[in-house]
């Protein structure tokens, strides 16, 4: 189907104010009497409170407020589960995080008081004279020591906070038939965010007494958080989102809003609260540690018979969203393939590291490490083509995932494959010390969140009396381009120029809900809530126009701003005037929709077996890299991805999510860690902490394929978790391949691939 502006590569509203540096980010604001805050976190990472005096901070002219955990009225962090989601957690430890520590801190970083003062000098200085005695307790670091019978207990209640499994035919009988079997341990890290924009917001209390907080926050929702922590009515809390410099999940959980909340309300005066870098590095969740433990096995011609994981993740002191990021990972454990006998192991463990929680892809890029990984080693083993391989098994229309859920679309997996691997042109001679090498990685990811949440979102869409539309919808844009998404939306079913449309969000108290901009569902949900209401208002506007000028609604076609009669061009009426009549009339020209996720019941608890996620989406990237034998550097020079994006809604927006999450992706491959030593860390600071730069950048050639199969306006998928999710195998394949040695522990650092080729040498030899 041709459309008029559905698939195109509109400009984003926003484009031009970024490029020329106008935003007004959160912490760009400033207000008329204006405290500056600091927070006292603490030096160990695991230890008891023994006293907390403050009375030399309070004595400082120009202090204003230190409060402690005494002058929190609920200090808890609550996680709030709906009826299913807590069913599904059942037997799960979920412990509540204070908003100040109590009686003891078990994380680097814990926040242990708040303080504002009247400049920033002043409140670093009481924070250096708030005297905290601590009496430092044994900790666990290792979710494998946490583990084991007699480990200190970072909570009541044992260190396992939650386990999954799959259990799918009978893997035990198949492997005994398999003709090869491998086996192999994967490893990756705590990875930090790095957003260039910090945890950032401002409030104040407003002329009618509510609290406000303008953040940078991925979830309006948390205006909720603060009313219970402050034990305000929720109407009381207004939470109105800034312009967002980088989240990538970090700022899906409540980072400044809580604190920043308590010491407006208690001040009386407006706060603002910026996370150094530091701060930011230590005080906010990670993407989650895995040991993953893989066995695989498959027949002499290459078809899969069987698969035994073990995942084992690092929750670090608090739940956070552990639990949901080992659920995606136990979804996707066995990878975009048929595997008639499953069983999957899954496990999240308390330790007194930093907090994990999410990060972009939400456990599944963890899995991909794992299951592209054994497609190779399989494919060695064999003597076989990876690619061949790969073809053999992918899941097709009708096949099963390993929790027993049915494909209804085709996956079109070969053909992201193909494409993308050819499109990484005739392969390049190596020269000198330095090896070229290519890789692959397939991958499959949801997109929304799991089926038995009853997601929705909901939408507004009106019509001004110049004939222009506007959105209302409560979706924070983290720089994927959402809110311009759903102005294209608009426009395409209005038949308005998508730059007649403005879109009005980011503000809990005046735009209707629409969740969280999380788990890739953004545009499924609210795309199709603003879908909803678009043609309803639609309707209206054909109904008047067919009664205006004398025709049937059927013939009535609304383009760029004028309705007409189709096969008569000249019988048209300019939009204001339609929008002025249909006022006139008491006809409406505006409509509040809401749309429902198809649901379905919790998955087995024991099996794993069911329908955890309505879709996904799927993509292979491929790689091409130079290894230096002499030195371990590796370098990626090309990269190649391709996805069925199902329809998309704005190329230039879709293309652009997969370049920024493939260079992610390099960054987990080849450079990020946070590196710890007994939970504390050493590198929270971007001298040692390395992400890629424009110099590490590739060439990238993106692909996207629109099968229409989507369950997004249009028959969208999700693109914005998948872009990143097989950047980091298809890296590790390439370089394994150049080493001639398999390396399985991120990232691959030079040192690390430098002993993978010494290994390699040694075996030749």
């Amino acid at each position: 189907m041709a459309y008029r502006v559905i698939g195109g590569s509109q400009p984003r509203a926003d484009a031009w104010e970024k490029v020329r540096g106008r935003p007004i980010y959160a912490g760009d604001l400033a207000v008329a009497g204006m405290l500056h805050a600091r927070i006292v976190r603490s030096p160990y990472a695991s230890a008891r409170i023994v006293r907390i005096d403050t009375s030399e901070a309070r004595a400082m002219p120009g202090v204003v407020a230190v409060l402690t955990h005494a002058d929190v009225p609920q200090n808890a962090l609550r996680m709030e589960l709906p009826g299913r989601m807590a069913e599904a957690t059942a037997g799960a430890v979920l412990a509540t995080q204070p908003v100040l520590a109590e009686d003891r801190v078990r994380f680097q970083g814990e926040p242990v008081a708040a303080i504002a003062a009247e400049t920033p000098e002043i409140a670093a200085e009481a924070a250096e004279r708030v005297r905290v005695e601590y009496e430092p307790l044994p900790g666990v670091y290792d979710p494998a020591e946490a583990l084991r019978p007699g480990a200190p207990h970072v909570h009541e209640g044992g260190n396992l906070l939650r386990a999954w499994h799959i259990r799918k035919g009978d893997a035990a009988e198949a492997f005994a038939r398999a003709d090869v079997v491998v086996e192999k341990t994967y490893r990756t890290p705590f990875v930090d965010h790095v957003y260039l924009e910090t945890e950032t917001g401002i409030g104040w209390i407003d002329a009618e007494g509510t609290l406000v907080l303008r953040v940078s926050t991925q979830v309006l929702e948390h205006f909720r958080d603060v009313a219970e922590v402050l034990r305000l009515p929720h109407g009381r809390v207004r939470l109105e989102g800034a312009y967002l410099g980088g989240g990538f999940g970090g700022k899906e959980d409540v980072t400044v809003e809580c604190l920043l909340g308590l010491l407006v309300w208690k001040t009386r005066r407006p706060v603002q609260l910026v996370f150094s870098r530091e701060e930011s590095f230590i005080g906010h969740g990670k993407r989650h540690p895995y040991v993953l433990r893989y066995r695989s096995g498959a027949t002499r011609t290459g078809e899969l018979v069987a698969m035994e994981v073990e995942l084992v993740s690092d929750s670090g002191a608090y739940a956070a969203l552990s639990p949901w990021v080992l659920l995606y990972s136990l979804v996707t454990a066995t990878g975009p393939y048929r595997v008639p006998h499953v069983t999957v192991d899954a496990f999240t463990v308390y330790t007194n590291n930093p907090v994990a929680s999410a990060y972009r892809t939400f456990g599944s890029i963890q899995t991909c490490i794992g299951y592209e990984g054994q497609m190779d080693a399989l494919a060695a083993a064999l003597s076989m083509d990876p690619l061949d391989l790969r073809e053999r098994n992918f899941l097709r229309k009708g096949d099963s995932i390993a929790t027993g859920q049915v494909l209804e679309s085709e996956p079109m997996l070969g053909e992201t494959m193909r494409r993308a691997w050819h499109a990484l042109g005739p392969v390049r001679p190596g020269g000198g010390p330095v090896r070229v090498a290519r890789g692959l990685a397939a991958s499959f990811t949801p997109y929304g969140r799991m089926c038995w949440t009853r997601d929705s979102a909901s939408a507004w869409v009106g019509m001004e009396l110049d004939g222009t539309a506007v959105v209302r919808c409560a979706a924070p844009d983290v720089g994927g381009g959402q809110t311009s998404s759903l102005c294209s939306i608009t426009a395409e079913v209005l038949g308005v120029p998508v730059e007649q449309v403005t879109a009005v969000g980011r503000d809990s108290h005046f735009t209707p809900r629409a969740g969280t901009t999380t788990a890739t569902r953004q545009l499924f949900m609210s795309g199709n809530a603003v879908l909803k209401a678009a043609r309803e208002v639609r309707r209206h506007l054909v109904d008047q126009a067919a009664e205006m000028l004398e025709a049937a609604p059927e013939d009535i076609e609304l383009v760029e701003g004028r309705a007409l009669v189709r096969g008569a061009p000249d019988r048209a009426i300019d939009f204001s005037a339609l929008v002025k009549a249909a006022t006139a009339a008491g006809r409406p020209v505006q409509a509040l929709d809401k749309y429902d996720a198809p649901s379905a019941p919790t998955i087995d608890p024991v099996t794993g077996q069911g329908k955890p996620f309505n879709d996904y989406t799927f993509g292979t990237q491929a790689v091409e890299v130079e290894v230096d034998e002499e030195t371990g550097q590796t370098r990626v020079t090309k990269l190649a991805a391709c996805y069925d994006v199902g329809q998309a809604i704005n190329r230039q927006s879709a293309e652009g999510q997969i370049e920024g999450g493939a260079v992610q992706g390099l960054g987990h491959a080849l450079l990020e860690e946070v590196v710890l030593e007994d939970g504390v860390s050493k590198n929270p600071h971007l001298l040692d902490y390395k992400i890629p730069t424009t110099l590490d950048a590739p060439e990238i050639i993106t692909i996207l394929l629109e099968s229409g199969q989507g369950l997004g306006p249009f028959g969208a998928k999700g693109i914005g978790e998948p872009a990143m999710t097989p950047t980091p195998a298809a890296v590790m394949n390439a370089v394994s391949r150049a080493a001639r040695s398999p390396l399985t522990q991120f990232p691959m650092t030079a040192e690390r691939v430098l002993a993978a080729l010494k290994s390699s040498s040694s075996r030749a030899g």
